[in-house]
């Protein structure tokens, strides 16, 4: 990932505060500073407090709705533990390859946001609607699922580990951010119904 782009890690309906806390640490761990939550747990959130070195990205962290954390992102990434086949039709990445597959994608300064789903169900269908693409971290097949937290502190590392050999390419998604594209859709659609097309 350029060390330009800017990151978001968001937290889908997450019930622990210990793992919330532990995720501010690996972001801090890492160099990332932008944590949301979605639709937290309330006793949990109010009690995640724990951050051991991340005390100040913690205390900035924002409760948003999905569109909210999303809204200014170039591209979103959900993420998965390769269990639920067939419930998106979104590309599917193993997470030491997401830097790579970032490299031709996300515009330069562009935002990135990254959607971990609650520690008992994930992400849901319509949190995987929202996203460009998914990304797995390639665990044993017996054993797919990681804690929340962990999960966070592995994809914050490799986002941070350089691309070899690979030169800053030309993105091949328009310089987009989801604000920006559902503008744009809304005003096609209005365009469209104002010269009379019908579907």
């Amino acid at each position: 990932m350029p060390a330009t782009t800017q990151a978001r890690f968001i937290l889908v309906r997450p019930r622990n505060p210990l793992n919330i806390g532990a995720a501010a640490r690996a972001l801090a761990n890492f160099g990332f500073d932008d944590l949301a939550v979605v639709d937290p747990y309330e006793p949990v959130w109010k009690e995640a407090k724990a951050a051991v070195g991340a005390e100040t990205l913690l205390q900035k962290a924002q409760a948003l709705s999905l569109g909210e954390a999303v809204r200014d992102s170039h591209i979103v990434i959900g993420t998965h533990d390769g269990r639920r086949k067939g419930t998106t039709d979104r590309p599917r990445i193993d997470v030491p390859e997401l830097n790579s597959w970032l490299t031709h994608r996300l515009p330069a300064g562009g935002k990135l946001a990254i959607l971990f789903g609650s520690e008992k169900t994930g992400l849901r269908n319509e949190d995987l609607a929202v996203c460009h693409a998914v990304a797995r971290i390639p665990t044993r097949p017996d054993c797919p699922s990681m804690n929340l937290a962990q999960a966070v502190a592995v994809v914050a590392y490799e986002l941070t580990r350089p691309v070899a050999g690979t030169a800053p390419a030309k993105p091949l998604t328009p310089a987009m951010t989801v604000q920006q594209r559902e503008e744009f859709v809304r005003r096609a659609i209005a365009a469209c119904r104002a010269l009379g097309y019908r579907r």
